[in-house]
């Protein structure tokens, strides 16, 4: 299959300013779709990440004027010479690899923020969706749009219907409309809206808060959270209270508490 967003520029841009990892998704003129390419690109740079000790936390943001546009329709459609069950097995691939990065954003042991400065729809929605925390200009518009052309947004909506009530998540398959960046923290989506000229200085000083404090802490803490979200109640309590008891005997969690009495900045560990 041609690639029609071939370039000889990286799919994926990396810059590390101080301990934060930015990934800024670079394909602007097709408005950063998920692609293939894209999803691999991604998937390899947090990975990467995820090994890196100087790595502390990572924004997910976009060049260009949309954050993300979701699936390349063109390279979901038919391809040339493709029979039917051929495209089946190679959607169904993309489909797969697309959910294993957002979980391998959700299971990452780093913080993960997305940094939203334009309009994200379908999958570019659900990539915000999968990110630990969302900060959006004020001018970013948020869609599930399947419904617009026969389909039903229906992977997307994982990580988005769990962001917000489920009403909210429907409204938004149902309708496919825009909705705007204050609709989207309230309802959960995204944590705050700042104007376009602030968003980001205001993701970097919420990463660089992020990335001050224990990796150790982030990783065992993020790790629990997810897991014991979808318990029932008591098995949740069950599994924290063991995860809270190791996190409280942890080396970080020592040197934390000693800082504290002593009325100094603490110095954590690496791992």
């Amino acid at each position: 299959m041609t690639d029609r967003n071939s370039t000889t520029e990286p799919y994926v841009l990396k810059e590390m300013s101080g301990q934060v990892l930015w990934l800024t998704l670079n394909r602007p003129q097709q408005r950063n779709p998920l692609s293939s390419q894209m999803i691999a690109a991604l998937s390899e740079a947090i990975e990467t990440a995820n090994h890196d000790p100087g790595v502390r936390a990572i924004v997910i943001t976009s060049s260009g004027p949309v954050f993300s546009a979701g699936h390349d329709l063109r390279e979901m459609g038919p391809q040339p010479g493709e029979n039917n069950a051929e495209r089946e097995r190679r959607v169904r691939q993309i489909l797969q690899n697309c959910a294993q990065m957002m979980l391998g954003i959700v299971h990452s042991p780093k913080a993960i923020i997305a940094s939203v400065q334009s309009t994200a729809t379908a999958a570019g929605c659900q990539l915000v969706s999968a990110c630990d925390l969302a900060i959006a200009s004020d001018e970013a518009k948020f869609c599930t749009p399947g419904v617009n052309i026969g389909l039903f947004c229906t992977t997307p909506l994982i990580g988005i219907g769990r962001n917000m009530h489920r009403k909210h998540a429907m409204e938004m398959a149902l309708t496919g409309d825009l909705f705007s960046a204050e609709d989207a923290v309230r309802i959960g989506l995204v944590n705050k809206a700042v104007p376009a000229a602030d968003l980001h200085a205001a993701t970097t000083e919420l990463a660089e808060k992020i990335a001050s404090k224990s990796a150790q802490g982030i990783r065992s803490g993020k790790e629990a959270f997810y897991r014991q979200i979808d318990m029932p109640l008591e098995q949740a309590f069950e599994y924290a209270s063991e995860a809270m008891l190791q996190g409280m005997t942890c080396d970080d969690a020592a040197e934390g508490t000693r800082a504290f009495l002593e009325k100094r900045e603490p110095q954590w560990g690496d791992a």
